[in-house]
């Protein structure tokens, strides 16, 4: 998997996804809380399996998409930290 440059929040595409259907009704038909799924489309909290899976069912998408969005997002955020100099392992 190559690495987007700069990712948007999941949150981000599940807000295009959601249309005119409110965070509220949205929350009912996955069987979520209310502010769960709030602070996903804010950006706050991030996409779990068991939400991959929710998501997926609910807009006939691939839970493995939204898992993946997930993933280059917070490979890229991490990938922006400073780090401590690594010493190879070399087997």
């Amino acid at each position: 998997m190559t690495r987007m440059h700069n990712p948007p929040h999941p949150g981000e595409v599940l807000r295009e996804y959601l249309g005119e259907v409110t965070v509220t009704e949205a929350a009912v038909r996955l069987g979520v809380n209310r502010v769960t799924l709030s602070r996903l489309v804010t950006g706050t909290s991030g996409i779990s399996p068991d939400m991959a899976y929710r998501l997926g069912d609910a807009f006939g998408t691939s839970p493995e998409m939204w898992a993946g969005m997930q993933m280059q997002y917070d490979l890229y955020q991490a990938g922006m930290l400073k780090r401590p100099k690594i010493e190879r392992i070399a087997a």
